[in-house]
C-alpha cells in the first residue's frame, strides 16, 4: 500500500472532465456572476484577472463555465503506513485520497462509489468548509443531508466553488474519516502574499495500530484512547519500520504549504526548524499574512503557510515537526511525529533543533485578520446559548450534551427528507434550532465547565469569532464586531467559552459539532434548520429518495444497528 508524498493519486478511478456546466441546483441569486479568469503568476498572487484579492467572493464569483468531474472508489485495503500493517480504507487505493484540484467560480462534481465489503459501512462524504451556498443536499452529512450511501450503491455530489484556498473533504459516516477516509481540495485563486511554487496539502493525522471502531468502544467507557503514533500526508517512523514524509527545496524559493490538521482527537504545533512562516489563509479565509516560527492547528482547522527556503547557510536538512499537545492529546510517540525537508543535493537525516513552545490547545485566533473587512451586526435575530456538558447513557457510555441534549439522528430518515414530507417532529428536539428569517444574524454561546477544550465546525457558513476566552461568558463580557476572525472551526477552551455569529443567507439544515471524532460520535452536535420554507425547493427529491429507499433495503437485510449519534 502507498501513502503518497503531498499529491498523490491513483489513477485508476480518477477522472477529470472540463465543460459547460449542467447544474441540477439553484445558484445563489446575490452572488453576481463575471467572466472566467487565468489565474495569477509567482509575482502578482494577489491578482485573478479581473479580480483580486480584494474581491468579496460573499458577493461576487468569476463564472468559467467549467465542471471539474472526479471519480471516487471506497475500499477495504491493509496498510502499513508506519510499518505496522492494520486495515484501513482507502479512496482509489491511497490515504490521504486523491485532491480535488478547482478554480474559484468552477461547478465540482465528485461521484462516490462505496465498494466497502462489510456490510454496516454506509458512508457520505463531507466538503469540508465549502458553504453549499443553496446546495445543502450535497453536504454529505449521514442522518442529516442524505441516508448513507449502502455498499455496491454510488452517489454523486455537485457543487459551486464560490471560496478558494485549502481545505478537505472526509466521510461523515461514523468513524470513517478516520479510518482513512478523506483527501484535500484546492480550489485556486488569488492570495495575500506571494510565493514561488505550491506545494499542495500537508496533513497532519494521528493514527494508532488498531483501528478507530476498535477504539471506540474504549472511548465511550474509559475517555479517549492513548494512540500509538502521528504520521505526516499519510506517513512516519515507528520503533525501527516506516519512513518519513520528505521534500527538497531549493535555494530562494518560496513554498505554498496548504495545512490540514486530519486527526480524531489531537492538537498540534507545526513547526520547520530553523524557518519562519508567513500564513497567510485561516481555513478558506484569506487574512492580512503574520509571521511566526510555530503554527498551532486544532481538529478540523486549516492554515496555507509560506515559507522560503533561506537557511542553506545554516545545515542541508531540516526537521518539519507535528508535536500532539499533552495538554489534550494522548500519543505515544508525541516526540517523533517528523518530516524532512532536504535542500537540494543532501540527503543526510537532520541535526536541528525545534523552536521552544509552550505546550497548550490554544488558538491562533488574535492573529487572524480577515483581509476583506466586514462589521458583525450589533443586535442578533437569535442568540443560542448551548452549555457543553458529558454524562452515561444507561449503558454507562459516555455521551456529550450540547443544549442540554446528546444528538441522535437516524441513518434512514435524514432530516432534509423529513423537511420534504413537513414532518416537524424537530420542533421539540432541543438538538435543533429552527432559524426562519433571512439576513439575520445569529449569536451562539458555546460555554463548558469542563477542563476540556473542543474544535467547534459549523456547516454551511463561515462564522465570525466574537469571543474566545477562559472562564464563563456574562453579558459584560467583551466581543469583538469590528471584522472579528472568520472561518468555520475555532477551538472551544477548556473550561472557557466561544461565542459565533453568522448571517442566516444560506438556506438548508446545518450541522454545528465537536471535531474530535469520539465526541461527534457521542451526540456533541447539533442542527440549525434554516429558512425551512426555503429548503425543499432546492433539493433533488428524487435522488433523495433513491439513496435513502436504498441503503433502508440494506439495513433491514443485514440487520444492521446503529450504535453512535448518526453523524
Amino acid at each position: 500500500m502507498h501513502f503518497p508524498s503531498f499529491i498523490a493519486a491513483s489513477t485508476a478511478l480518477v477522472g477529470f472532465a472540463a465543460a459547460a456546466p449542467s447544474h441540477s441546483f439553484q445558484a445563489n441569486p446575490n452572488i453576481a456572476r463575471a467572466e472566467a479568469c487565468a489565474g495569477n503568476t509567482a509575482t502578482t498572487r494577489s491578482q485573478w484577472c479581473d479580480y483580486s484579492i480584494d474581491t468579496d467572493f460573499m458577493n461576487e464569483v468569476p463564472d468559467t463555465g467549467v465542471t471539474r468531474e472526479y471519480w471516487l472508489e471506497l475500499t477495504d485495503v491493509t496498510v502499513s503506513p508506519d510499518g505496522v500493517s492494520r486495515s484501513a480504507m482507502a479512496i482509489n487505493g491511497s490515504i490521504p485520497g486523491p485532491t480535488l484540484f478547482a478554480d474559484w467560480g468552477d461547478t465540482v462534481k465528485v461521484h462516490v462509489i462505496n465498494s466497502l465489503t462489510t456490510s454496516h459501512n454506509g458512508t457520505s462524504l463531507h466538503f469540508h468548509g465549502i458553504r453549499q451556498n443553496y446546495t445543502v443536499q450535497n453536504d454529505g452529512v449521514a442522518s442529516i443531508t442524505q441516508c448513507p450511501t449502502a455498499p455496491g450503491q454510488s452517489i454523486t455530489y455537485e457543487w459551486r466553488a464560490t471560496q478558494y484556498g485549502s481545505t478537505w473533504y472526509h466521510s461523515h459516516f461514523a468513524l470513517q474519516a478516520w479510518q482513512g477516509v478523506f483527501g484535500g481540495i484546492v480550489i485556486n485563486g488569488p492570495a495575500t502574499a506571494n510565493y514561488d511554487e505550491d506545494l499542495g496539502m500537508l496533513f497532519l493525522n494521528d493514527w494508532d495500530h488498531q483501528t478507530v471502531d476498535e477504539l471506540y468502544m474504549c472511548a465511550q467507557v474509559n475517555g479517549p484512547p492513548t494512540l500509538a503514533n502521528g504520521l505526516i500526508n499519510g506517513t512516519n517512523t515507528y520503533e525501527n519500520g516506516g519512513s518519513r514524509y520528505s521534500t527538497t527545496f531549493t535555494p530562494g524559493t518560496s513554498y505554498r504549504i496548504r495545512l490540514v490538521n486530519g486527526a480524531v482527537d489531537t492538537h498540534f504545533k507545526f513547526m520547520i526548524d530553523n524557518h519562519t512562516m508567513t500564513v497567510i489563509a485561516s481555513d478558506l479565509v484569506p487574512i492580512e499574512p503574520f509571521e511566526t516560527n510555530v503554527v498551532t492547528i486544532g481538529m478540523g482547522q486549516r492554515y496555507d503557510v509560506i515559507v522560503t527556503a533561506n537557511q542553506a547557510d545554516t545545515a542541508d536538512s531540516f526537521w518539519m515537526r507535528a508535536i500532539p499537545q499533552s495538554a489534550c492529546s494522548d500519543v505515544a510517540n508525541e516526540d517523533d511525529v517528523k518530516g524532512i525537508i532536504y535542500y537540494e543535493g543532501s540527503t543526510q537525516e537532520p541535526s536541528t533543533s525545534g523552536y521552544s513552545y509552550v505546550d497548550s490547545c490554544d488558538d491562533e485566533t488574535e492573529n487572524l485578520v480577515p483581509h476583506i473587512s466586514k462589521t458583525v451586526g450589533a443586535t442578533a435575530g437569535t442568540t443560542a446559548d448551548t452549555p457543553v456538558s458529558v454524562g452515561t447513557n444507561s449503558d454507562k457510555m459516555f455521551r456529550w450534551y450540547l443544549n442540554s441534549t446528546t444528538m441522535v439522528v437516524d441513518w434512514k430518515n435524514p432530516t432534509l427528507e423529513s423537511i420534504v414530507d413537513n414532518v416537524r417532529s424537530f420542533e421539540k428536539d432541543d438538538a435543533i434550532i429552527e432559524l426562519p428569517n433571512a439576513n439575520e444574524w445569529v449569536y451562539v454561546v458555546i460555554a463548558t465547565t469542563l477542563g476540556v477544550p473542543h474544535p467547534i465546525h459549523l456547516h454551511g457558513h463561515d462564522f465570525f469569532v466574537l469571543a474566545q476566552g477562559d472562564g464563563e461568558y456574562t453579558s459584560s463580557t467583551a466581543l469583538n464586531l469590528n471584522n472579528p476572525p472568520r472561518r468555520d472551526t475555532a477551538m472551544l477552551p477548556a473550561s472557557g467559552h466561544l461565542v459565533l455569529a453568522f448571517e442566516t443567507d444560506n438556506p438548508g439544515a446545518w450541522l454545528m459539532h465537536c471535531h474530535i471524532g469520539w465526541h461527534t460520535s457521542e451526540g456533541f452536535a447539533l442542527q440549525f434548520i434554516e429558512r425551512y420554507d426555503e429548503i425543499t425547493p432546492l433539493l433533488d427529491t428524487a435522488s433523495l429518495n433513491q439513496n435513502c429507499a436504498a441503503w433502508r433495503e440494506h439495513e433491514e437485510a443485514f440487520g444492521i444497528e446503529q450504535e453512535d449519534s448518526g453523524v
